[in-house]
């Protein structure tokens, strides 16, 4: 329990109505979940206005409202805080209500287009192994420690960041590592938490449905490094041409990475195939179980965030010679007969699709088919289509576009505008079967000995979202599935 006064630390207040003395068991943006001496926060959503729902948080017992505008009629025996920005003034009483846990551990943030979920699983799985208590909050899970807490948002809510760093805190947790989504940062979910470090990755086309422009797109992310304090650092992908940008106002110190550019530090590839690769790696040859040249960027990630923390070099790359693939990125099965490679990707943006695609013909001896299955996300950027559309054929032999989450789109209309970037020599590559079991079965009813399938677009995810219903379903086991009814 705190006094609402103790929690309105850096909060822009406007306007108080009622005693800041009044007591505050918990913190609520969703008048369902209030109860008795709950600080609710009316938020303006995409979907619902939180300031339509004040009289019912109240009657279910709010004893504060955080409003950026006072309903007509006041409750007596209720404080009303009114202020600019709700969603602002919900980071900064998260931050405060659960004792501003970010800055009792080391927080290193990982925003990027591509690779986000990869880095900070991977530095979650690099940092245990050197024997640190670590914790996690990803796309895929929110960790600590050994205990999973599954998640479907890259950056969830301010109240749950909080809330779960301020658990990371209670278990001895030293280091964190954190997906934060433009969205997270454009809806300040993120504000306000102590960050020792940031990572950039890459940037390229994606969530234009809900960024205006890629500028602003690109903007939003700068955000996460102008707001770095001095002490901490902004570690970028220099290749990326963005990369230097991130930089341009941070009072962070600053650390590049590349394989093509002057940076401070520095990969190549020796050697690559289905088994791994063979990297030098700031001037010492490892392994890595890993495959294609972006995982050569997650790698460099990993290991220039470790650096800054860690300052045994030789137990660092150890450790990165045992680093294990994320689920759903990546992940490389063989048949047990036929030799048949089957590759599960998450891969759902022409970028990423495009350095899968290309990481895969610069393993294979172009002796076999490349079959690629793939397709879109309803309800999403619809100017990614085309150009999934045009890089599946161009960089496989066959393609067969599918469904992927269609949400509340018509399946056969997401397949409709993928296939208008079809370039007209390559439209017999391709076929169209928007049932995705039956687009995955088919691919492996084509496939002869040492063929490759590439299963894009939903990675770890575990259900198709149709109609508001998320079914069952998981690539991986579909595959595995017809290797043994194909006897592949």
């Amino acid at each position: 329990m705190k006094l609402l006064k103790d929690i309105l630390l850096n909060v822009a207040i406007e306007q108080v109505v009622g005693s800041t003395s009044v007591e505050v068991e918990a913190l609520s943006f969703d008048s369902r979940t209030v109860s008795k001496s709950t600080c609710f926060i009316a938020i303006r959503g995409e979907k619902a206005n939180g300031h339509h729902f004040i009289t019912k948080a109240i009657d279910s017992g709010a004893s504060a409202i955080i409003c950026d505008t006072l309903p007509e009629q006041l409750v007596s025996n209720v404080t009303y805080i009114r202020v600019d920005d709700t969603r602002e003034a919900l980071a900064h009483l998260s931050h405060n209500f659960y004792g501003q846990p970010s800055q009792k551990l080391q927080l290193v943030g990982v925003t990027g287009t591509n690779g986000k979920t990869t880095v900070s699983s991977l530095l979650f799985q690099l940092f245990k192994d050197l024997g640190f208590s670590v914790g996690l909050i990803s796309t895929v899970v929110i960790k600590i420690n050994d205990k999973d807490i599954p998640t479907n948002l890259t950056t969830p809510d301010s109240i749950t960041i909080n809330n779960t760093m301020s658990k990371m805190v209670e278990a001895g947790v030293d280091y964190c590592f954190m997906e934060v989504s433009s969205h997270g940062i454009d809806q300040k979910r993120a504000l306000g938490l102590d960050f020792d470090a940031a990572i950039f990755t890459n940037l390229s086309h994606d969530h234009l449905d809900y960024h205006n422009s890629f500028e602003e797109y690109r903007n939003v992310k700068k955000r996460l490094f102008d707001q770095l304090k001095p002490q901490a650092v902004a570690i970028t992908n220099i290749d990326d041409k963005n990369g230097r940008f991130m930089l341009q106002n941070t009072s962070a110190n600053q650390l590049t990475y590349a394989i093509k550019s002057i940076a401070d530090i520095k990969a190549k590839i020796l050697e690559k195939n289905f088994d791994g690769l063979k990297l030098d790696l700031d001037g010492q040859e490892i392994w890595s179980s890993f495959l294609g040249e972006f995982n050569v960027y997650n790698l460099l990630a990993v290991y220039a965030t470790a650096l800054q923390f860690c300052t045994d070099k030789l137990q660092i790359l150890q450790a990165i010679t045992r680093l294990k693939p994320v689920a759903g990125r990546f992940q490389h099965m063989v048949s047990p007969h036929q030799n048949i490679h089957a590759i599960v990707d998450y891969a759902h943006t022409p970028d990423a699709l495009q350095n899968v695609l290309k990481s895969i013909n610069a393993i294979r001896t172009h002796n076999e088919t490349l079959i690629t299955v793939v397709g879109c996300g309803g309800n999403r950027d619809k100017s990614k289509r085309p150009k999934m559309g045009k890089i599946a054929t161009q960089l496989s032999n066959k393609v067969i576009f599918t469904s992927d989450n269609p949400r509340f789109e018509d399946p056969d209309e997401i397949i409709a505008d993928i296939e208008t970037g079809v370039e007209p020599q390559n439209t017999s590559k391709y076929i169209a079967i928007s049932n995705r079991a039956q687009a995955i079965k088919t691919a492996c009813q084509q496939v002869q000995p040492n063929d490759i399938i590439l299963i894009a677009g939903k990675g770890h995810e575990t259900y198709q979202d149709t109609k508001g219903i998320k079914h069952d379903f998981d690539d991986r086991e579909h595959i595995l599935e017809n290797f043994k009814l194909f006897k592949l």
